[in-house]
């Protein structure tokens, strides 16, 4: 698949201690990305172009479209003028459920819920994951972020994406996928998890962001019952994940970090360290 230009170079001023110079600074592209699926448009999102199958994979999975790998045949990507068109070609029963329930999307980054049509689409049911064996020490909680603060090249190079990461006990970082959308950036880590052939059961999600409901629910779809993040999560993200039987962890700074959900699975021996 063709590589495209995640980054460019802007000229700028800057003043640093009351002196102006002329300079520059690399930012990251932001392009607007197509998905469609049997010759129709299903979404367009403004995101980094990078990553693209796996994108793709991940946005079909968390949306509803597929439920495994198997249900995608193929996936091409073609320029379209200023965007990309990402074309995903589906196995024939999941391509006619599809038109059953199309709908047209459009959402510009960092809104992950643009373009819905109802209330009952936005508070959608998530999977159940309270069953998932999953303890973490507060250790690993730390290392899992710290793992993800080393693994982001284009956040080195531009200071303007997000992450997001998957990580196993005792295994360290599968995978990382960066992206100037938190949604997008969950959404090509799904993709890259599956790809692999990995269950999201046997890891943790780690994300860069603020914790909203989406990004519960698209970390309940992969399978994962625990979500770390560094920023703070919202009311009905905290209440989503507790419906789902999912550890929340939120506000992560070196060790320390807080729970908010489900505190039994980060095993510290102390019940005041989790209160």
């Amino acid at each position: 698949m063709a590589e495209f230009p995640t980054t460019a170079t802007a000229p700028q001023i800057v003043r640093r201690n009351g002196v102006t110079r002329a300079g520059s600074r690399v930012v990251p592209e932001e392009v607007p990305i197509a998905f469609s699926y049997g010759g129709s448009t299903h979404a367009v999102m403004m995101g980094t172009p990078a990553d693209l199958e796996d994108f793709a994979v991940g946005f079909s999975l968390t949306e509803g479209i597929i439920t495994s790998m198997a249900e995608i045949e193929s996936i091409s990507v073609v320029e379209e003028g200023a965007g990309l068109d990402v074309q995903v070609t589906l196995a024939e029963h999941k391509e006619d459920a599809l038109r059953a329930r199309r709908r047209n999307m459009a959402g510009p980054v960092g809104c992950g819920l643009c373009g819905i049509e109802s209330i009952e689409q936005a508070m959608r049911p998530v999977p159940d994951v309270s069953a998932v064996a999953m303890a973490l020490s507060p250790k690993e909680v730390s290392e899992a972020v710290a793992a993800l603060n080393t693994a982001q090249p284009l956040h080195r190079e531009t200071h303007a994406v997000h992450g997001a990461g998957f990580y196993r006990p005792g295994k360290g970082l599968l995978a990382v996928r960066e992206d100037v959308g938190r949604h997008n950036a969950l959404d090509k880590l799904a993709g890259a998890v599956i790809r692999e052939g990995v269950k999201g059961s046997e890891g943790v999600v780690v994300v860069t962001s603020r914790i909203s409901v989406e990004m519960v629910q698209k970390t309940a779809i992969l399978g994962s019952a625990v979500l770390i993040a560094i920023s703070a999560p919202t009311a009905l993200a905290i209440r989503t994940a507790e419906a789902a039987g999912m550890t929340l962890i939120a506000l992560t700074r070196g060790e320390d970090f807080e729970i908010f959900t489900r505190t039994d699975r980060i095993v510290t021996g102390v019940v005041a360290d989790v209160a």
